[in-house]
């Protein structure tokens, strides 16, 4: 009793949540009664004051509402039940008492006759309109909680409880509150008997549509206009005594001039109708077709158009629902607006053709019965219609409509679970005809096209002869060349890719040999611009046809035996000009690698096959001509360009390898490459290497075709897995060699940077087997090449190349050693010759590659560039703004630049006040490159500003401080005639237009007239692009108003 009188005092002095636990925390441990609390409340429940009265009440409430139901036994309700009841009467504690009450309409002691009880107490004392949202609220989770829980008592109560609550509910306006009466509306009206107030609730429930809500910019509740529309419909659909009234409603609103109020109104129809029944919609069939047909053929707007069809098919699914209804049993409406719609077409290139065309569309998709019927009428009026000849002009308006619905047939027949492709079988001969002569025709090719592709996909329509027929003539327009009407060669391949995948056998029998057969044997020379387009086009046709397995065997096989013809040695090689053949091979090459990744991303189950079919071929093929004893230089498969394509054909093939595979082909590659054993691939390919012939890509003596193999050999090891090792005795060792070759021998900079690639993705996947090797960087290499200033600036240079690459393979996995190698980097700060290399090379230790990817089988740990950021970002900063060694001041500048370019926004968005300064200053150093970067990283911020929406929010305000600065250096940076590089001046004039987008107008007014006037000077830019980024700029300047 103490304790309980010693909390309530306490908590009467000041009201804490602390005072409420402890006393429902004592009722649980025994330690106080409910009885106690009653008797310590004593003098607070009469007194007098009518603050102190209220808390009192108030402290009695808070603790049931958090007592566990198990400690309120039957006695505890009907007592507590009885005294929140009589406080209803008091003004002063009714709010408290409801919060008492809603705590006990939830306990499972409160039974049938308590909840007649409260029901008619709330009916007599409360009134809503003298209370708060809040406690209104309250009122409405009382109603809930006895709805829920005892939902008979309430109906027993009949039109008095119907009265009550509609009384209640009246002239409520808050959203919260309406989710949860528009909630209580819906049980009510689905479950009570509301005959004798139908009206009624029809008037408390409709009289809020259409919802005009829109929630406030800091919305506590998160309550859309959508939550409450739908709210609102569940209660509007949930009674068929609503139907008339509400329809008519609803008529009134979709004649109404607001687009949002037409969807509004026919997303409502679209969940009554239903529930109202086919008698009412059949009522009102008539002025609903009407007012539908009004909003599909003299539409405001698309989305409403839409709604319109799909309140179309909801009516007619309303009226023809019966099962046993068949397409002879038509008559009424469906009948009625499909000849309507058909008098329309009698005229195909009228306007009023297209929404009459999309009405049957919708049709299709209601009931079986409509279905039949409308394709009953719709199929043979088109048929008749294209055969008709002084309906001739006409024709191509006619296949572009009934294209349109036998796809709308398609589409319906994938969605049912019914099988409706019988529907199409009686004119499917017709059909077919009318398209295959539309495909010869340049005007209705397309379309016909598109009736072909519907007709094809639709499932068990055409057989399979009736297929290869479609095929056939498709084959003639691809094979034609001609493109009379925009796209048209574009839609045959698409059709014969969409045939290509449900019967493959056509298009590999028929279309592909025709294909092959426009390639030429022999590349056309310089000149013949036209024949070379020709071979273009054919071989983009391949790509995008021979993406399924037996295609693609047939392209592989095809296309090497060309490129075996091309690449081949001939007498009079040497005197050809080599560079159209080495385009025609090119060309060749990429369809290859066009295809490989379609089929590679999509993970294709017979890719790895082709490391016999097609990568030991091509390697013996480029192996071989760079052996030959005579001029090599005049075979195709020494040009570089196609080396490269190679080098992606073996990455590709890799990747999807077994590990037991891939270890079979590196020890193939490794002693060919390595050793210089040109048996290693010999016995898998086609033809045999030439005996006597030296292959020795690493030596230093290695001429520049060989050498360039070696980015062949990289992309393959690059490729695999992490549980395959190298087959060398030495993996340091080999490291190491790779490192000097690239620093040392390699020429080019494609053979320095495979090099570098491949040790990253060696040290990368197989750390533990490196640690010779990295040890050996850390001392001997980083002293001989890093810092030693003796050596030429270029070997320097390259140097920090590979140690970027070493530290990239173990950053990305999160090991130790990646803080000491950018550490090493750090120290070259201070290098009078490559200090701006090593800053660079800060950021771009972490900066996303093609080669460190999971595709390669890379070992790539979550958030690290987020984790190297937090850890280096702070230093460069600090770096940035430290001046006492201008040098280290400037590597620190750079770096930054360099790291801000490669890490996400996220992993330095807090750091934006502090970096802004910084980047401005970025904007000063001579490095085009770093410039540019500065720029797109600035415009990557505003653009996110821009999506957002937050002009004035602090991210907006903060460009505002630097506004002038911002606006004098993009000028600047955007003039060719101080700013030499296009790239630059392009990203300065992208910021520009952006700049007002971010900035308010009373920021950027002073600098208006200016930047429009700078701005005109740039319109003479030489450059295209820089033009039309100055077009844009101005534009965004010049209607900039407040």
């Amino acid at each position: 009793m103490d304790k309980a009188q010693r909390l309530i005092q306490t908590w009467v002095a000041s009201p804490r949540d602390k005072e409420i636990d402890d006393t429902v925390d004592g009722l649980a441990k025994g330690d106080i009664k409910l009885l106690h609390i009653v008797q310590a409340l004593g003098d607070y429940l009469t007194s007098e004051d009518d603050d102190l009265r209220n808390k009192g009440v108030e402290f009695l409430a808070k603790v049931v509402g958090k007592t566990p139901a198990e400690y309120l036994n039957r006695q505890s309700v009907k007592v507590l039940l009885a005294f929140f009841l009589t406080k209803l009467e008091d003004l002063d504690t009714i709010i408290p008492a409801l919060k008492g009450l809603m705590a006990l309409t939830r306990l499972p002691n409160l039974l049938e006759e308590d909840a007649v009880t409260v029901m008619k107490a709330l009916f007599k004392h409360v009134k809503m309109a003298a209370l708060v949202q809040a406690q209104r609220f309250t009122v409405f989770s009382i109603v809930d909680n006895l709805i829920a829980n005892h939902r008979e008592a309430l109906k027993s109560m009949r039109d008095e409880f119907l009265t009550g609550y509609i009384l209640l509910a009246e002239g409520e306006k808050d959203p919260r509150n309406l989710m949860l009466a528009f909630a209580i509306a819906r049980v009510i009206l689905i479950e009570f008997d509301v005959t004798k107030r139908i009206e009624e609730m029809f008037n408390v429930t409709a009289c809020y549509f259409p919802i005009s809500f829109r929630p406030p910019p800091d919305d506590p509740y998160g309550i859309s206009a959508d939550d409450l529309k739908a709210a609102l419909r569940g209660c509007l659909s949930a009674n068929a005594a609503f139907a008339p009234l509400m329809i008519p409603l609803i008529l009134e609103k979709i004649a109404s001039a607001a687009p949002p109020t037409k969807r509004d109104a026919l997303l409502t129809l679209d969940d009554c109708l239903p529930v109202y029944g086919a008698g009412h919609a059949r009522t009102h069939a008539r002025k609903l077709w009407n007012a539908l047909k009004l909003e599909i053929f003299q539409p405001t707007d698309p989305h409403t158009e839409r709604a319109a069809l799909k309140s179309v098919q909801v009516l007619i699914k309303t009226i023809y629902s019966s099962p046993a209804a068949s397409s002879d049993d038509i008559e009424g409406l469906a009948k009625e607006a499909c000849e309507e719609c058909v008098v329309i077409l009698k005229e195909p290139e009228k306007s009023q053709a297209t929404p009459a065309m999309k009405t049957l569309c919708a049709f299709v998709s209601t009931t079986p019965s409509v279905c039949q019927y409308t394709v009953s009428q719709v199929v043979p009026h088109h048929v008749k219609l294209f055969l008709n000849p002084d309906e001739a002009p006409n024709r191509g308006p006619t296949l572009k409509l009934l294209a349109q619905f036998i796809v709308a047939l398609r589409d319906s027949v994938l969605k049912s679970d019914e099988d409706q492709a019988n529907l199409l079988t009686p004119y499917k001969d017709e059909v077919l005809g009318i398209f295959i002569t539309g495909v010869k025709t340049p005007s209705s090719s397309a379309s016909a096209i598109e009736g072909l592709r519907a007709l094809v996909t639709t499932p068990k329509l055409l057989d399979d002869d009736e297929v290869g027929f479609v095929v056939n003539n498709v084959n003639d327009v691809v094979a034609s060349g001609k493109e009379d009407v925009a796209g048209v060669n574009d839609d045959a391949l698409d059709l014969l890719k969409t045939i290509s995948t449900i019967a493959p056998t056509h298009v590999s029998s028929n279309t592909l040999p025709l294909l092959f057969s426009l390639l030429p044997d022999e590349a056309p020379p310089r000149e013949d611009a036209d024949a070379r387009e020709k071979y273009w086009n054919v071989l983009s046709s391949l790509a995008r046809l021979c993406e399924q397995a037996v295609l693609f065997e047939t392209l592989v096989v095809r296309l090497s035996t060309k490129l075996d013809l091309l690449c081949s040695p001939r007498p009079s090689a040497s005197l050809a000009d080599p560079e159209p053949t080495a385009a025609y091979a090119h060309s060749i090459l990429n369809t290859l690698v066009t295809v490989l990744e379609k089929k590679v991303e999509r993970a294709d189950a017979d890719v790895p096959k082709y490391i016999d079919r097609l990568v030991l071929p091509l390697l013996n093929l480029f192996v071989g001509g760079a052996v030959l004893k005579d001029d090599p230089s005049a075979l195709p498969v020494t040009d570089f360009r196609l080396v490269t394509l190679v080098a992606k054909v073996v990455n590709l093939v890799t990747q999807t390898l077994s590990a037991e595979k891939q270890e079979a082909f590196a020890r193939q590659l490794v002693p060919l490459f390595l050793q210089g054993d040109l048996k290693a691939i010999a016995p898998s390919a086609r033809s045999v290497l030439p005996d006597g012939v030296a292959f020795s890509p690493f030596s230093e003596s290695a001429p520049a075709h060989q050498a360039n193999l070696a980015i062949v050999f990289s992309e393959a090891l690059i490729a695999l897995r992490k549980e395959v090792r190298l087959p060398v005795d030495d993996p340091s060792a080999f490291l190491s060699e790779l490192v000097r070759w690239s620093i040392e021998t390699a020429r080019t900079t494609p053979q320095r940077e495979s090099a570098w690639h491949l040790v990253a993705a060696v040290v990368n996947k197989r750390v533990a087997d490196c640690e010779p090797f990295l040890k050996n960087m850390l001392g001997s290499f980083s002293a001989a090449s890093l810092r030693d200033v003796a050596k030429p600036v270029p070997t320097r240079q390259y140097a920090i190349f590979a140690w970027t690459w070493v530290s990239k393979g173990l950053l990305v996995q999160n090991h130790a050693l990646a803080t000491d190698f950018v550490e090493h980097l750090f120290e070259l700060f201070g290098d009078e010759s490559i200090s701006w290399d090593a800053a660079r090379s800060v950021g771009n230790v972490v900066a996303p590659s093609k080669v460190l990817v999971k595709s390669n089988h890379a070992v790539i740990r979550v958030l690290h560039a987020q984790k190297y950021a937090s850890r280096v970002l702070p230093r460069l900063i600090e770096g940035a703004k430290d001046s006492s060694d201008t040098r280290k001041q400037t590597a620190n500048l750079v770096a930054l630049l360099s790291l801000i370019r490669s890490i996400p926004k996220a992993a330095y968005a807090r750091e934006m006040p502090t970096l802004l300064p910084l980047l401005l200053r970025g904007l000063e150093l001579s490095d085009t490159e770093l410039r540019a970067n500065v720029i797109d990283t600035l415009l990557s911020a505003a653009q996110a500003d821009v999506d957002a929406d937050i002009k004035h929010a602090k991210e907006g305000n903060l460009v505002a401080e630097h506004a002038s600065s911002l606006t004098s250096i993009m000028l600047k940076n955007a003039s060719i005639a101080t700013m030499p590089d296009a790239r630059v001046r392009i990203a300065a004039l992208r910021y520009l237009a952006i700049l007002p987008k971010v900035v308010r107008y009373d920021v950027l007014h002073p600098h208006k007239a200016t930047v429009v006037r700078e701005l005109v000077k740039v319109l003479d830019d030489p450059r295209r692009s820089v033009r039309k980024e100055a077009v844009d700029a101005r534009g965004s300047w010049y209607t900039y108003s407040g």
